[in-house]
């Protein structure tokens, strides 16, 4: 037999060990689509009623989250909070405002600690359950939603989550707000109102190593949305709200 005649046969003897062997092409992407079609990370939350939620990082804060608060109280809204647990730790009295108003706190690591390439798995975990912990201390309450530092999400990130209970939970792409760049409060405020949607899910930051420009942003933001109808929720009631599947364990 010719080397052709002998290959063409090999050829198709290989492929149908594949086939046989539960091939079914290349494994699929991890990327934003996998995740969310698998609800175990939220982007946004589809859903027809005129609802946003609006999402701090990284405090409390005492120049700034009090001032928040005051501001959401006098607009009837309710946020989430995802706050470090080393901070939450430093000024528990803020925290626990926070709650007592109607606010959802929730885990953002007590470190702010980034999950990148060659990061410690265990470590991560640990900070995690570290934050979890210290919230629940302070306020009484168990966090339901975690937002790793960053944005940055794998399986591991969603299995830190899992560890505690929690849920992933990042922002609409469209609603980044840049606040920790210090853009100028004109930009924060155009940012939101020109993009405002149903369901969306808004990052700010009450906790900055600068000077905050998010305060002064939300005196124009929270009127101008109540005026066109918008409601402010939680993270948690939107989720109860809106056309949201998650995968359980």
């Amino acid at each position: 037999m010719g080397k052709t005649g002998w290959k063409l046969p090999m050829l198709w003897i290989c492929l149908l060990s594949l086939l046989n062997a539960g091939f079914d092409g290349p494994p699929a992407q991890k990327n934003r689509a996998y995740y969310e079609a698998r609800g175990e990370i939220v982007w946004e939350v589809p859903t027809d009623e005129k609802v946003i939620a609006l999402t701090f990082d990284d405090g409390p804060d005492p120049r700034n989250t009090p001032k928040i608060l005051d501001l959401l109280k006098h607009y009837d809204a309710k946020a989430t909070f995802f706050t470090l647990g080393s901070r939450v730790m430093r000024f528990p009295d803020i925290a626990r405002r926070a709650v007592a108003e109607g606010h959802e706190l929730s885990n953002h690591t007590y470190s702010h600690l980034y999950y990148r390439k060659g990061m410690d798995r265990q470590r991560y975990f640990d900070d995690v359950r570290k934050a979890q912990q210290a919230i629940a201390q302070v306020t009484g309450k168990i966090p339901h939603l975690f937002r790793p530092p960053g944005g940055y999400y794998n399986d591991s990130v969603v299995e830190a989550a899992k560890q505690v209970n929690a849920l992933v939970v990042l922002w609409s792409w469209h609603q980044d707000t840049r606040d920790w760049r210090s853009p100028g409060v004109q930009a924060i405020v155009n940012k939101v109102l020109n993009n405002a949607r149903n369901g969306d899910i808004v990052l700010f930051h009450d906790h900055l190593d600068g000077k905050s420009q998010t305060v002064e942003a939300l005196k124009q933001i929270l009127p101008e949305l109540k005026a066109r109808g918008y409601r402010f929720i939680t993270v948690s009631d939107l989720l109860s709200r809106g056309k949201f599947q998650q995968v359980h364990n």
